[in-house]
């Protein structure tokens, strides 16, 4: 058991500093970018933001999971606020990705519907009034959180256990509601967004095919190089959804080595995902690419000055 639990700690401890490093990194580069241009496009404003809300998260995350593990007596009293921070950075982490995939589609998908070439020309006004409107989830997640919390506490106050009673049942049920609609949302506009692209994408081949071009063309590029970022981001989001939902339900249980596990399968998602902006933003990779070449440069001059 205490072997199992240090490898948790420590299987986390890598993810947060690997996670960190990419995010910080992010938002580095990005603010040098914008102190030395004096501005920022809007994919590099959705990606800092994205870097920020990831680094809170991170720091949620291996917060809690020390707590957890090294002084279990708090947890009970912590849960409320760590709840509140956690919905807070997970709201802003996945929709922030969400209106990133929502840019791709407006920047890179040819339609001639009317409707979508009027959002086309209005992508930031659009990205910006969905982050707004998902304010309404934001809060009816929290009203929840705080109220389910509350109830918890004085159930297990007076129970000294936690037991499901008829008129709590409603309450749940609710909760449960709530927070599976908060988690799956902004996934599927998410996939929405990646089948859309893909038909635009098979749409824009069949043209080409009647001019004798292939897949060399800039748009189809274009294309290829969203979708690829958008894939490698549904698949670590749909395994971050899926492992937030399984803790939800094993902390219903008191599962606490399966919980645990759970959570830190889920921080790959806000610690992976960072490193496929960051390899899919030409600005972005030169920078990382100068900072691994740097880093060889001094290791090899170490090397050699070491005894």
């Amino acid at each position: 058991m205490i072997i199992f639990l240090w490898s948790i700690l420590i299987l986390a401890m890598a993810e947060f500093v690997v996670g960190k490093f990419a995010n910080v990194f992010i938002v580095l580069v990005n603010y040098i970018d914008w102190v030395r241009k004096k501005k920022l496009s809007l994919a590099d404003q959705i990606i800092t933001a994205l870097a920020i809300s990831r680094i809170g998260l991170l720091w949620v995350i291996i917060i809690n999971l020390f707590i957890t593990v090294l002084n279990p007596v708090l947890e009970s009293s912590k849960n409320i606020y760590f709840l509140m921070a956690w919905s807070i950075t997970n709201h802003f982490s996945t929709w922030l990705a969400a209106g990133l995939s929502i840019f791709y589609l407006l920047k890179v998908a040819n339609f001639s519907n009317f409707v979508f070439l009027h959002l086309k020309r209005r992508v930031k006004s659009v990205i910006l009034g969905i982050l707004l409107g998902t304010f309404v989830l934001l809060l009816l997640h929290l009203v929840m959180v705080t109220g389910h919390e509350t109830m918890r506490t004085k159930e297990c106050e007076g129970n000294g256990t936690w037991k499901m009673e008829p008129r709590d049942t409603v309450n749940n049920t609710l909760h449960v509601a709530v927070f599976h609609l908060v988690i799956a949302t902004p996934f599927f506009v998410s996939l929405i967004c990646f089948l859309l692209l893909i038909y635009s994408l098979c749409k824009h081949l069949m043209k080409m095919q009647a001019y004798g071009k292939g897949l060399c063309d800039p748009s189809s590029k274009a294309h290829v190089k969203a979708l690829q970022t958008m894939i490698s981001f549904l698949l670590l989001f749909a395994t971050y959804s899926l492992c937030v939902i399984i803790s939800n339900w094993l902390s219903i249980w008191w599962q606490h080595e399966l919980l645990l596990f759970s959570e830190v399968v889920g921080t790959f998602y806000p610690s992976c995902h960072s490193y496929v902006l960051i390899w899919g933003n030409r600005k972005l990779k030169q920078a990382f690419l100068s900072v691994l070449w740097q880093v060889r440069c001094w290791l090899k001059k170490w090397k050699h000055s070491a005894p």
